[in-house]
């Protein structure tokens, strides 16, 4: 089981970001976490990645515990936060050479990446002259250049024009067919796309966990429903 979430709480302050949320995955999957802003969907991915600790409960990715074994679940853990953090002033391959470096990768699964995500024509520009579309796609190689077992994504298709969005959206099922992806998005048309699996969290509460098949109402009706349960 790629990941495995038992019963995690976040609390700041009095105020309850996750409430007892329970869910797994398994290799071979693309799951979209959907939920209104400010359901959680950001705080439970920081924490699958190790950027936030929980108040309460258990998190596993990849057999190991992101509270108790850190490093060794963000080994395998490719992310991409809704807020893409780049050094702007590098050039694209450098940037992502740096990464590699990290990694212990060589230059060859550099140029892969590069080529992977569609940046070989741009992989010698500096990131800050790149569209927001083509930023995104940095992101996206930086995520996946050390071939994570687990892809958590939050919001990988935000600024991408038509064409980029097809490109993604197939990039990302493709790495589903080998990967765990977890990702998030506003976009029910792209959930629906990409994603084999649904998870709705509303105010903290996970309100739904179903395969998009099996669904029998569209997705934004369900989603509506369940979403504006006061």
């Amino acid at each position: 089981m790629s990941i495995k979430v038992e019963n995690i709480r976040k609390d700041y302050g009095k105020q309850i970001a996750l409430n007892g949320v329970t869910f797994s995955a398994e290799k071979g999957e693309v799951i979209a976490l959907l939920g209104p802003n400010g359901a959680g969907k950001s705080t439970l991915m920081k924490i699958l990645t190790g950027y936030l600790q929980s108040t309460a409960g258990e998190a596993i990715v990849n057999e190991y515990n992101v509270a108790t074994q850190k490093l060794q679940a963000q080994k395998g853990t490719g992310y991409l936060p809704e807020q893409n953090p780049l050094y702007k002033e590098m050039f694209v391959k450098e940037y992502l050479q740096f990464h590699a470096g990290i990694a212990g990768l060589t230059k060859v699964d550099v140029l892969e990446t590069i080529e992977r995500v569609g940046l070989t024509p741009e992989s010698h520009k500096r990131i800050k002259q790149l569209s927001k579309g083509y930023q995104q796609r940095v992101g996206l190689a930086a995520a996946i250049i050390h071939n994570p077992e687990v892809l958590i994504l939050d919001e990988p298709t935000t600024g991408l024009d038509p064409n980029q969005l097809t490109e993604i959206r197939k990039l990302i099922v493709d790495l589903g067919k080998e990967k765990t992806v977890l990702l998030s998005s506003h976009i029910m048309q792209e959930v629906e796309a990409m994603c084999d699996r649904i998870l709705i969290l509303n105010k903290g509460n996970l309100v739904l966990n179903t395969k998009l098949k099996d669904l029998k109402e569209p997705l934004e009706t369900v989603f509506r429903k369940l979403t504006t349960v006061s």
